[in-house]
């Protein structure tokens, strides 16, 4: 309690919310279940039968001048009038879906850890502690986890499915992206400014100072190569497992679009679509730096903030854009519930027959895969949001628009508690003498893994989210719009 204080008492009421209290008042439920999200139910036999002009078979006769001969199922025109009834969304559909529990999941802990992170941001502001570690920081680690195992969970099933060609689509854009990742990665500061380069520098010297401490001769922990190629092959994983939801997400921003009848939804559509492309730009230095903060007046530059200041609002960009998504989450999840009545209309222009077990497959199926589609939304969302809040904490950076709101306090403090360095634990003998070295080691971490490190990292790292976001979503753009068959 001495180490953590009011950060373990925020963190255990947080966890018995969590236990007792979410399961109840679930902001993952409420967005799905609150009414306005609309799905469609799959006709009965009994129905199709009337309107295909059927009655149900007596004798063999019968089935067969029904279309319905020994075990074959029984089929229906494809051109039949059929119009499917809509019902609200309630908590007992819920239980039907596919990965609900997930979703609630992670929907409710990143809730949780936000709730957190804002408390404890309040606390480092009013009492400025210094011998305490910002334990927000573990949350926003937990949830990217969350988000990261849903990702890959939801992967993995692609490479199940033997006859589709989503195995192929995911091999394809890993490699893709890793392409990418080596190719952004040798792009000088002058026109991406992650900060990588100093940070680790500045890494490799610090860590260097350290194995010299500890008696070891080492040319650095590890080489540069070597930490472009592990970035890159995280950035390819990363950037599999976005590929669905960006491709869905460019199927859904379509049809919303086509539902909006507000002009000010549309905007929102479209900026919302493009926010992933507003975050990028943030990091490209001859616009974001050279056009914001020094624009050019005619032949002279007036500085409109500050290094700080834009640092500062680059956050706050990234986190309003974030909140528009999920603002917009409803528009498009209705979109896609609406896939259903599509694809009836669509087989209504075919010629043929079709089973009723198919049919009513094909109308169900959508419903049953909402949260999966709900979680492709959701996921890289949490992964943005979180990622920038990292940033803002282990980069040392402020929420205040002025530099004098800045703070001037390192964010190693906020990582270790420096009591370890001055205090001896109450040990005698050899105990104390290993506790004391130990306690020293952990010490020194704190100027291995310094602000500058994390700036570069989890700059680059959001960024890559972002970019990886909206290049599959474009593609994803281009291929429904011109390659699929009306």
């Amino acid at each position: 309690m001495g180490v953590i204080g009011v950060q373990l008492v925020v963190t255990m009421v947080m966890a018995s919310v969590i236990q007792k209290i979410i399961p109840h008042y679930s902001l993952a439920r409420w967005l799905l279940c609150s009414g306005s999200l609309r799905w469609y139910q799959h006709p009965t036999e009994e129905e199709l039968r009337i309107l295909a002009g059927k009655q149900r078979a007596k004798s063999k006769k019968d089935r067969k001048y029904n279309g319905h001969i020994e075990n074959k199922p029984l089929t229906i025109p494809k051109d039949i009038d059929l119009h499917l009834e809509t019902k609200s969304v309630t908590e007992r559909d819920t239980i039907a879906l596919h990965y609900f529990p997930e979703y609630q999941w992670l929907v409710d802990f990143t809730v949780a850890a936000t709730v957190v992170y804002v408390v404890t941001e309040a606390y480092y502001s009013i009492v400025k502690p210094s011998q305490e570690m910002n334990i927000s920081v573990v949350w926003c680690l937990l949830v990217l986890a969350f988000a990261v195992k849903v990702l890959f969970s939801l992967t993995t099933h692609y490479f199940k499915v033997e006859d589709g060609g989503e195995r192929s689509v995911c091999v394809t854009f890993g490699f893709f992206f890793f392409v990418k990742a080596m190719a952004i990665l040798i792009v000088t500061e002058n026109y991406l400014e992650f900060g990588l380069e100093s940070g680790f520098s500045n890494f490799s010297e610090s860590a260097m100072q350290f194995l010299e401490k500890q008696g070891l001769e080492s040319q650095g922990p590890v080489s540069k190569l070597t930490f472009k190629l592990f970035l890159a092959v995280l950035c390819s994983l990363i950037g599999a497992f976005l590929t669905f939801p960006g491709l869905r997400l460019a199927q859904m921003h379509l049809d919303a679009l086509n539902l909006a009848t507000e002009k000010i939804t549309q905007t929102l559509l479209h900026i919302n679509f493009l926010a992933p492309l507003f975050m990028v730009l943030l990091w490209v230095k001859p616009i974001a730096k050279d056009y914001i903060m020094n624009p050019p007046l005619g032949k002279e530059s007036v500085p409109l903030m500050t290094e700080d200041t834009f640092d500062t609002v680059r956050l706050w960009i990234i986190i309003l854009l974030c909140a528009l998504r999920l603002a917009m989450m409803r528009h498009h999840l209705q979109a896609y519930l609406n896939l259903a009545q599509k694809s009836v209309d669509q087989m209504k222009k075919e010629a043929g027959r079709i089973s009723m077990v198919d049919l009513q497959k094909m109308v169900a199926r959508v419903f049953y895969y909402l949260c999966v589609i709900a979680l492709q939304y959701v996921a890289p969302l949490v992964m943005l949001l979180h990622t920038t809040l990292l940033l803002k904490t282990l980069g040392n950076y402020s929420w205040g628009i002025y530099p004098e709101l800045n703070a001037d306090t390192p964010v190693e403090n906020s990582l270790l508690p420096n009591s370890v360095y001055s205090e001896s634990p109450p040990a005698d003998g050899k105990m104390k003498v290993t506790v004391v070295q130990i306690t020293m080691a952990l010490g020194s971490l704190k100027n291995i893994f310094t602000p500058l490190l994390f700036r570069g990292l989890l700059s680059f790292l959001t960024w890559w989210i972002a970019a990886c976001l909206f290049s599959t979503s474009l593609f994803g753009l281009f291929y429904h719009q011109y390659l699929t068959v009306a």
